[in-house]
């Protein structure tokens, strides 16, 4: 891994600068201020039915000036660029009718500035809802963290700007020699932690957590060592809460080509002030190839053209293991679970908690489609409930280890939800003396909180004892998160999408030394269940998968 660099006082952001390397009793020319400045705008699609144009939201602006170098436009959106001619064409991406104060500075020698403004109305129809609601969610004021997906191959690659659409001879696979997971030299760049936030008139964004990475390929225009990763001193336009604008994708490659023989999503979004997603290459605007819940594939090109870099980010913060994968069920063989991992509890009577369902072995309440196990609770149509409750007891059983389950979780009031486990003892000495562990449990009546807790038999006393703690969570029904437990002979640890928020102390007097067993159900009321909906039809607790590391 690189250490990361500081050069303070050196900006990476290109601001209009003049600087003279002279002699002490050398001379500057005459500095002249522009004069004469002038701006107009043509708002592209004007007409009688069309006042404020035809939604592209595109305008055309003309600058002229008296003894002028060049041009700086600052558009009222946040966005700002130079037009060495005084033509340029900006887009304004906020949807519906909005007013801009546009403002022209007129530069002249010795960077000498002369301004004028006007102001202009402007529609735009252009929007991608679905595109903000996976970014950020669809709360207002939600908020949404993404990662480097670090975990994966190829998440980052490098291809040229046109005739290259991520397949066939050109694929930027080829161009990039094939990275994969947790590059060496990348391993700076994976603590970045990029936070998108719904607001109610558009989306903000800001890097909290990581560094700016400089590919060799850009590093030279900036005099910079390449492949290596720069703080905030460097990297001035990191941080800081940016807005973010959506637009039609305008480049070749999203409007000809494929990527994974799918075509691109057919969206840009460009990140205000200079911001980017942790990879510097001069430029903020991203095509979105495809976006997902948890996979955001994107495509940007480098300023000036040189190189269009591939990237994919995901919501699930990835975990680099550093022990061995004894275990899993990715749960891709549709029908009945994998009968050499997991078998059932079957029948009714409370099961000790007063629940109300009756657990069945039926494909209804329990079966594997679409590379997911879907264990649904149901209402059965004369006053009862159904479900299921899978355990590996006699099949599958671990002694410590990092155990990950990525679910998600039942909406309803009333569902009771868990992946938890019990000591490989259990049938002869009974409970609590096993030992159980809960990794994850929902009440029925709060869906954004998540326990953790141990249970077992305290020696001294012969007494039940346990210790629980909670943790908040958004998004439980909608959004695969990941149900952590981290154990060892020194400790007992609970964590909810890698954030630990449960530790307890392990030693040779708790049961928490044996292997123990997996359990997935949904209970019905009882007593963490609570009320049960009188409306309640069904609902579903997904897994992804389940894998044990040791």
């Amino acid at each position: 891994m690189k250490n990361i660099k500081y050069y303070i006082g050196l900006f990476l952001t290109l601001t209009l600068v003049f600087i003279g390397c002279q002699e002490d009793d050398a001379t500057v020319g005459d500095i002249i201020a522009p004069t004469n400045v002038t701006i107009s705008a043509e708002i592209v699609g004007v007409d009688a039915d069309n006042p404020y144009g035809d939604g592209s939201g595109i305008v055309n602006f003309t600058s002229t000036a008296d003894s002028e170098i060049t041009y700086q436009f600052n558009f009222g959106d946040g966005k700002s660029d130079l037009a060495p001619t005084g033509s340029i064409e900006h887009r304004f991406t906020v949807t519906g009718i909005n007013s801009y104060t546009v403002v022209v500075n007129a530069v002249g020698t010795g960077g000498v500035l002369s301004s004028t403004s006007m102001n202009v109305e402007v529609f735009s129809s252009f929007s991608d809802l679905d595109a903000v609601d996976m970014l950020a969610g669809k709360a207002i004021g939600g908020t949404k963290t993404w990662y480097w997906a670090s975990n994966i191959p190829l998440h980052v690659g490098l291809g040229p700007v046109t005739d290259d659409y991520g397949s066939g001879e050109f694929a930027w696979e080829s161009w990039w020699n094939a990275i994969g997971p947790w590059d060496e030299e990348k391993s700076c760049m994976y603590t970045d932690e990029f936070v998108f936030t719904r607001l109610e008139d558009g989306l903000t964004f800001e890097q909290t957590v990581g560094p700016a990475f400089i590919p060799g390929t850009y590093a030279s225009v900036l005099g910079l060592d390449g492949d290596t990763c720069y703080d905030e001193n460097v990297a001035t336009t990191m941080f800081g809460v940016k807005n973010v604008s959506f637009a039609p994708s305008s480049s070749k490659a999203a409007l000809e080509g494929t990527y994974n023989e799918e075509p691109y999503r057919g969206t840009t979004f460009e990140i205000s002030d200079g911001g980017f997603m942790g990879w510097y290459v001069g430029a903020s605007t991203y095509d979105i190839i495809s976006v997902t819940d948890d996979l955001l594939e994107v495509r940007i090109i480098e300023a000036g053209g040189g190189n269009a870099w591939y990237q994919k980010f995901t919501s699930i913060k990835p975990v680099q293991a550093t022990e061995t994968l004894v275990w899993s069920d990715e749960f891709d063989t549709d029908g009945a679970p994998d009968a050499a991992n997991w078998t059932y509890d079957l029948g009714a009577g409370g099961w000790g908690n007063g629940e109300a369902q009756t657990y069945t072995d039926n494909a209804e309440n329990v079966a594997v489609s679409d590379g997911v196990l879907k264990i649904t609770a149901k209402a059965d149509g004369n006053g009862g409930y159904t479900s299921a409750r899978l355990k590996t007891e006699g099949l599958q059983s671990f002694k410590y280890g990092r155990i990950e389950v990525s679910a998600k979780l039942p909406a309803s009031q009333g569902t009771w939800p868990a992946i938890w486990m019990l000591g490989d003892n259990f049938s002869t000495v009974g409970w609590p003396a096993c030992g159980e562990i809960d990794i994850m449990e929902q009440t029925g009546a709060d869906k954004n909180t998540s326990l953790g807790t141990l249970h077992w038999l305290d020696l001294a006393s012969s007494t039940k004892a346990s210790y629980g703690e909670t943790t908040a969570i958004e998004n439980v029904s909608t959004e695969f998160h990941t149900y952590s437990l981290e154990w060892t002979e020194n400790s007992v640890k609970i964590l909810v999408d890698d954030v630990q928020f449960y530790s307890l102390t392990n030693n040779e007097d708790l049961p928490f030394n044996e292997n123990f067993f997996m359990i997935f159900n949904i209970a019905m009321g009882g007593s963490l269940g609570g009320d049960i909906d009188q409306a309640f039809t069904e609902d579903s607790m997904i897994i992804d998968y389940i894998r044990v590391y040791q």
